[in-house]
């Protein structure tokens, strides 16, 4: 490695694909203390699908037209976060992730944001420290968890007749699905819209469950080669229950229905939920899920958004 290096950003191009996948493994490999690096996450992929979707800008840092580095920068409406941020190891403590995370801010502030964030190692101080310059407060944990499914689904747990995959709709009835989730997320936290994440959807399905007509929850849940979730989990990137009186009862069968996807995958569940919302924490924990590990989850300015208790969202922002 030179001693002195020339970083530039810019946006991430299809033929670096490959090597910033290879990047993002070693990178989380090594500080994870793996004796293979490269082999971090297995058939997983975070950067192939991000880079393709609608709502994601991807970044690289190259120095002398190598590519050291890449971090991705997703739009949720009015809600945006960032990462995986990943840098070649050799590139460590250069001045690298600072470089990517001003050209990161640069977008936020493009897109108007009312509020954005991240989600990081919550036993490192080096990684809070970083954050912390750039206006971002530590909150509550995060907490990553799995549950595996039974081969016996007790009868209070299987799915109600309300339950749909936006993939089996008509176009017109998929336009007024999506739709509705925007309307519901919208009453979560105003301007919190999932319409580009679900429209850019490869692999997996959107479930979603109805009283009557009116939408009650819905889960964008990932699945298979070449996705986020690879082919042994099912991967419930973001998931909501309406608001209001009843929201627990709910959320409590938008459980029951992302384990029916999943047994029909034959796969694992992975979901993310924010310890604030203490009520949905403890709720996807007396439903069978088991926590794996924690971050923290961190915002721009300080405050709460829809890390709230009376808020049963599924999500984390790897």
């Amino acid at each position: 490695m030179p001693a002195n290096i020339s970083i530039e950003v810019g946006p991430l191009q299809q033929k670096e694909l490959e090597e910033a996948d290879r990047i993002f493994r070693i990178a989380f490999g090594t500080y994870l203390g793996m004796p293979n690096p490269v082999e971090c996450m297995g058939d997983r992929h975070f950067l192939v699908p991000r880079r393709h979707a609608s709502n994601v800008k991807v970044l690289a840092a190259r120095d002398a037209g190598r590519l050291i580095g890449s971090n991705a920068v997703t739009r949720w409406g009015s809600f945006g976060f960032f990462g995986p941020l990943t840098v070649l190891p050799e590139y460590w403590e250069r001045g690298v992730a600072q470089a990517l995370l001003e050209a990161t801010i640069t977008i936020f502030d493009q897109w108007k944001l009312r509020r954005t964030g991240l989600f990081t190692f919550s036993n490192s101080p080096k990684h809070v420290g970083l954050y912390q310059k750039f206006g971002y407060w530590p909150q509550y944990l995060t907490a990553l968890m799995k549950r595996e499914i039974p081969e016996t689904v007790p009868a209070e747990n299987k799915p109600g007749q309300g339950t749909k995959l936006l993939s089996v709709l008509s176009k017109k009835e998929q336009q007024q699905a999506i739709h509705d989730c925007a309307k519901l997320t919208n009453r979560i936290d105003k301007g919190l819209d999932l319409t580009e994440e679900i429209l850019s959807l490869r692999g997996g399905d959107v479930v979603l469950t109805y009283t009557r007509k009116v939408l009650d929850a819905f889960a964008i849940c990932i699945h298979g080669p070449a996705t986020e979730a690879g082919e042994k989990l099912c991967y419930v990137k973001f998931g909501a229950a309406r608001s209001g009186p009843g929201a627990a009862r709910r959320f409590d069968e938008l459980l029951n229905v992302c384990d029916d996807f999943a047994a029909s995958r034959k796969a694992t569940l992975e979901a993310g939920v924010n310890l604030a919302r203490k009520e949905a924490f403890q709720r996807m924990r007396a439903h069978g899920y088991r926590v794996v590990t924690q971050g923290i989850a961190m915002q721009r300015p300080d405050a709460a958004g829809f890390n709230r208790a009376d808020a049963y969202v599924v999500d984390d922002w790897r």
